[in-house]
């Protein structure tokens, strides 16, 4: 694609529903005693395999323009599946509806693309198999068998690592154990599992670093609206900050305290943003509302390593940001993203140097020495949606023309990501 030195963004928009709670409110709303309606519900490729798996076993869905219907059949109501589950490239899909599966009668096998089948899976197969569950992986990865008809106990079961989809399995296994399923994290992670819980009238107990859940709660069918997904907007969000003489206003993004460390990380490098949050809601519900951005030059900062696992999708782009910004940017502690659809850290790396970016790699992180005039380069994208739309939002700050490969990959979080960032430029 080619773009101009001085690209800015001018306009507005609004994010598609948010992936991350369109899965949950959509496993949540199978198990539901009546039909659900998921207004805003994304239109990207993950969260459609999760439908696609809820359909396979006999849930019915009806898609109406940015809505879903789901027709909950209870906790109990699920049916044997007569094929594989194809969870596509879609990790949140595989892992969370583990949980389900493990309390269920009848066996089941997943299985998903060539990505998701390379994204290791024992951190969620250990605590559910210490619950009960049989689940035989292919050393580790997809394809996977779950055999039902055992029955789950509650444990006490503290993540190892912040993950909110480990959090999801356990505690959506918890709805099938007998007594208490309690996860304990150190280090917060996405609270939309939470929320979702309550607002389909679950009773989980939220306490600080704490959440618990007693089995055989029942789900409440009701009517939701999924803010517009953060990490989407983030790409806009990071390509405004820098981009000097750029206005750029967000509508109806949500913003859960647990998912925007990013903004705090670009004010940290001297962005220009102003958060308008909606009028409070009920506990139950996801916060959401307006970013406002103004460009301007940037400078390097360090991230504190127990803010990364909350801005763990948008570190692909805050590496692009930092690579305009003067000064330098570090990031420990992101071991995580080498499991991601691609190696993230080698990804980016490879691509800010092709650029003419002077970065270094190490185990868990990066470091960016940024300020230098940057140039063309062909930038790979690893199969990986967010390395796609990370490197577009880098070819806007390059004088000349860049190469980015599988530019369609867009389709599986933001299907309509070529279209808003066109009308944006200017």
């Amino acid at each position: 694609m080619k773009s101009e030195l001085r690209a800015r963004l001018r306009g507005r928009f609004e994010p598609p529903g948010d992936k991350s709670i369109g899965h949950r409110l959509a496993l949540l709303s199978a198990l539901a005693e009546g039909r659900s309606r998921l207004e805003g519900f994304p239109p990207g490729q993950d969260c459609a395999s999760t439908l696609g798996v809820l359909r396979a076993l006999s849930v019915e869905t009806i898609r109406d323009e940015d809505a879903v219907e789901i027709e909950g059949r209870g906790l109990d109501g699920l049916e044997l599946p007569e094929a594989v589950l194809d969870c596509g490239n879609s990790g949140s899909t595989a892992r969370m509806v583990c949980g389900i599966l493990a309390g269920q009668p009848f066996t089941s096998r997943l299985i998903g693309d060539e990505s998701l089948s390379r994204r290791p899976l024992d951190r969620v197969v250990i605590p559910l198999t210490r619950m009960g569950a049989a689940i035989e992986t292919t050393q580790g990865f997809l394809p996977m068998t779950i055999t039902g008809g055992r029955r789950l106990r509650g444990i006490d079961y503290e993540l190892p690592i912040a993950s909110a989809q480990v959090k999801t399995a356990v505690l959506f296994a918890g709805l099938y154990a007998d007594g208490i399923t309690r996860v304990k994290e150190s280090v917060p992670s996405r609270n939309h599992t939470e929320l979702a819980l309550l607002a389909f009238g679950a009773s989980p107990i939220i306490r600080p670093g704490e959440i618990e859940i007693g089995g055989g709660s029942s789900l409440s069918p009701g009517r939701f609206k999924i803010p517009g997904d953060f990490s989407s907007a983030a790409f806009f969000i990071g390509a405004a900050a820098f981009l000097a003489g750029s206005e750029l206003v967000v509508d109806n993004v949500g913003l859960n305290p647990t998912r925007v460390a990013f903004l705090e990380a670009l004010q940290a490098m001297g962005a220009d943003i102003e958060v308008e949050a909606a009028p409070s809601v009920p506990s139950a519900e996801e916060p959401q509302g307006r970013v406002v951005v103004h460009g301007r030059e940037l400078q390097g900062a360090e991230i504190p390593r127990e803010k990364v696992p909350a801005l763990i999708d948008e570190l692909p782009i805050l590496a692009v940001v930092a690579a305009f910004a003067s000064g330098t940017t570090r990031v420990e502690g992101a071991s995580e993203l080498r499991v991601k659809e691609s190696d993230r850290l080698s990804a980016i790396v490879e691509g800010l140097r092709a650029l003419g970016a002077d970065v270094t790699e190490s185990e868990d992180g990066f470091e960016i020495r940024g300020g230098r005039a940057l140039r063309p380069g062909r930038l790979r994208s690893f199969g990986d949606h967010r390395m796609v739309m990370a490197w577009a939002v880098a070819a806007l700050g390059v004088e000349g023309e860049c190469g980015i490969d599988h530019l369609d990959l867009v389709k599986i979080s933001y299907p309509g990501f070529w279209q808003t960032l066109d009308r944006l430029v200017c």
